[in-house]
């Protein structure tokens, strides 16, 4: 995996815009619609891209998380970066 150096704890990540994140019934699941199909995202992946709205800093997401799940404080941090970079190396996400 290749890590962007721009991903930093102040960057501000949102959803690109020809990507659609929403809760969708039918799959049990969040979801990321795109125009050739979607993206069925796990419980974490879920919990940390409706946080990315342009406005919370990575920092931000990862303390929000830490207080929705106490007791994995360092596991998240790790995981929610994780998902950051790699979500903005598929196109998902933007500062």
């Amino acid at each position: 995996m290749n890590i962007d150096s721009s991903v930093t704890d102040d960057a501000c990540p949102r959803l690109a815009p020809h990507f659609v994140f929403r809760w969708e019934d039918s799959q049990n699941a969040y979801v990321i619609l795109y125009p050739e199909g979607l993206i069925k995202l796990n419980v974490s992946a879920g919990e940390i891209l409706k946080r990315c709205d342009g406005v919370r800093s990575v920092s931000e997401i990862v303390g929000e998380l830490q207080a929705a799940f106490p007791g994995a404080d360092a596991q998240i941090a790790q995981s929610a970066r994780a998902f950051v970079d790699v979500a903005r190396g598929k196109g998902w996400l933007r500062w």
